[in-house]
């Protein structure tokens, strides 16, 4: 049983977290201080959450949703311990097991046998009772050739088949599940939500934190939708689906000019300093009629010299993540430097797309796309495309996709029967 009343988090924007801190560390913010003398102080502090309230019966699977930065995996690391709550009361009854990213819990100097033994340890099992499901866990896991190789050799994926298959078969009468699976390939990925299923069946607690909406709808009867840090909807995981639809097609104020200051991009060698689709007549939309050519100019730039460019661009529904349609080509195979701008414009010629909203994915990185310079994505504060159309036949609107088929219609013979 899980219990939350008036929880809220507070982050101080900036701040050294760690109780002892680095003689680097140490002046480094002596340096900073220096820099802040004379400056107007500004409000650095957040609030991650704020009066949180809800409650997890027992044997109840929930599933909590939200866009990135809504205050999820806070909620999960302050049911897991993992940090206080600046306010409010958590209560907890039973062993609690916790999956929040690839690895948590695991010594990395230790074995992958002697970690099956801490983590069942830490929640409170015998030697026995570990030694009993021992066997089960390292064959869901499929590691049975490093069992005794320290975890710190693992690859992520192992990391991640290995933490899951302990959470799952150590029976914690709560199951905290983060965003992870999304680590591994599509068949763990399968593997993992049919065990999730057999322990929600088995009468524990589950709370399941995830971007991958189809899975929420399959194994949560009841979500949470977070925004912001407070709850928005907890109910029906139907109601709150269409709750948290109807909050992605709200306005975004969206300019170009903060594409610039974005996070989300890793290298940044190349990145993107315009976005915008175009209609027929040369005006800025983002709604197009089904059947007609969708039209996106992107602008970039080149921060850093790059020895060829490459383009992605794919299509997602809102609610599953699920990519719709996806093209992949090269801009340039010859070296850009430093300095250069360009525009691409990119289209889609009588678009099949049935009508719906849809977010981009866009990248930009080298020929392959192997290596990401910049990206655009559901969480930037982009509009969504739309696609609509005003035909009230209802087999136009049923799918993803209106197909352009051709059917050739033969003369009609009359039986020998009817001529008689």
């Amino acid at each position: 049983m899980i219990s939350a009343r008036h929880v809220g988090k507070q982050y101080k924007i900036g701040a050294q977290t760690a109780a002892y801190s680095t003689l680097r560390e140490t002046l480094a913010n002596v340096v900073s201080s220096w820099h802040r003398r004379g400056t107007t102080r500004t409000n650095n502090r957040i609030w991650a959450l704020h009066e949180v309230n809800f409650d997890v019966k027992l044997g109840e699977v929930v599933g909590v949703i939200g866009r990135n930065g809504a205050g999820k995996s806070t909620l999960l690391k302050i049911l897991s311990r993992v940090t206080e709550p600046t306010e409010g009361r958590i209560v907890l009854r039973g062993r609690v097991g916790s999956l929040l990213e690839v690895g948590t819990g695991f010594h990395p100097e230790l074995t992958g046998r002697e970690n099956i033994f801490l983590n069942g340890s830490i929640l409170g099992m015998t030697r026995n009772d570990i030694l009993s499901r021992f066997d089960q866990i390292v064959a869901f896991a499929e590691i049975e050739k490093f069992i005794d190789t320290p975890v710190k050799r693992y690859s992520s994926g192992m990391y991640l088949r290995l933490a899951f298959a302990v959470a799952a078969h150590l029976e914690p009468e709560i199951l905290l599940v983060d965003e992870v699976l999304a680590v591994g390939d599509f068949a763990f990925q399968k593997k993992c939500l049919g065990k999730m299923g057999e322990v929600a069946k088995q009468g524990r607690t589950v709370l399941l934190v995830s971007h991958h909406l189809q899975s929420i709808q399959t194994l949560c009867p009841r979500t949470i939708l977070i925004d912001a840090g407070t709850i928005k909807c907890d109910g029906p995981t139907e109601e709150t689906l269409e709750t948290y639809k109807n909050l992605l097609r709200q306005p975004k104020v969206f300019t170009n000019d903060s594409l610039k200051d974005r996070l989300n991009r890793t290298s940044g060698a190349v990145r993107f300093t315009s976005v915008a689709g175009i209609a027929e007549d040369g005006s800025e939309t983002w709604d197009f009629p089904m059947g007609s050519t969708i039209r996106l100019r992107l602008g970039y730039e080149v921060f850093a010299d790059v020895p060829n460019l490459g383009f992605y661009i794919a299509l997602k529904s809102t609610l599953t993540n699920e990519v719709l349609t996806s093209f992949k080509d090269v801009v340039s195979h010859t070296r850009l430097v430093a300095g250069a701008t360009a525009v691409l414009t990119m289209e889609i010629p009588d678009s099949c797309i049935r009508p719906g909203e849809y977010a981009l994915y866009v990248c930009l990185g080298n020929e392959r796309c192997e290596k990401i310079f910049d990206v655009i994505d559901e969480n930037v504060d982009l509009p969504w495309l739309r696609v609509y159309s005003d035909e009230k036949d209802i087999h136009r609107t049923i799918g993803y996709f209106s197909i352009a088929a051709r059917l050739n219609v033969g003369e009609t013979t009359e039986s020998a029967d009817r001529d008689s």
